[in-house]
């Protein structure tokens, strides 16, 4: 029953955290939109919709997920987000990861890429929970794993906390890299972008467990999830 609660209470911060990323995009037809970990490409398709552009790439590892996007028009690479992006220097007008950059082992790798095929101008929104959040500092009052580190091994999901939502069973081999490494606090994630000279930073909240998802707006530092956009200078 609590885990029900908790699964109710986790999909409205989701939603109203896509809200918040959808905001922050700016119609530009002429953009072009990178999603990094683009997965199947659904939700990619409704930034490029928000961003009023069809210029779509994105880069995915699973190859399952490579396919089911390229039936969707978006023109996917098949590539470690660890590693080198594989795309030229100054391409892209809008960078996207949602959910992404706590599954990343190389952060520093990870944001000198995000900037090197940014064009000047242009900007990125990241998207990731927060180690802040009200649930994650009760956890950790209690001695348990925080929500958002609890699925850090794919041998058994949920480890640590007998409340975590996706306790049981294992992740298969072939997701292994969709376990958490690094979960970022509010002002982390604002000082790490601003390090590689990000600017004119917006951050969103959503989610506040147990109470309505909308409070997170108010409260961003105790937000579940954190939602931050940066221009390149």
């Amino acid at each position: 029953m609590v885990k029900k609660i908790f699964e109710k209470m986790f999909n409205s911060a989701m939603d109203l955290n896509k809200m918040n990323i959808l905001s922050m995009l700016e119609p530009n037809t002429d953009a072009k939109l990178l999603d990094l970990g683009c997965n199947d490409g659904v939700w990619t398709t409704e930034l490029a919709n928000a961003a009023g552009t069809k210029n779509i790439y994105g880069i995915e590892i699973v190859e399952e997920r490579i396919k089911l996007s390229k039936e969707k028009g978006i023109i996917v690479q098949s590539g470690d987000l660890n590693e080198s992006f594989p795309f030229e220097d100054s391409m892209f007008d809008i960078i996207h990861a949602n959910q992404v950059i706590e599954h990343i082992a190389y952060l520093d790798a990870f944001i000198l890429e995000i900037y090197r095929v940014l064009k000047p101008g242009g900007y990125v929104i990241i998207s990731t929970e927060n180690g802040s959040s009200w649930h994650n500092i009760f956890a950790s009052i209690a001695g348990w794993q925080i929500f958002s580190l609890t699925n850090m091994t794919y041998k058994r999901l949920g480890m640590g906390n007998p409340l975590a939502i996706h306790r049981s069973g294992a992740l298969d081999i072939g997701l292994s890299s969709w376990t958490h490494k690094t979960i970022f606090n509010y002002l982390g994630l604002k000082e790490f972008i601003e390090a590689y000279d990000f600017h004119n930073i917006t951050i969103k909240g959503s989610g506040y467990y147990p109470l309505p998802a909308s409070l997170g707006k108010l409260d961003v530092r105790h937000a579940h999830f954190i939602t931050i956009k940066g221009y390149k200078r």
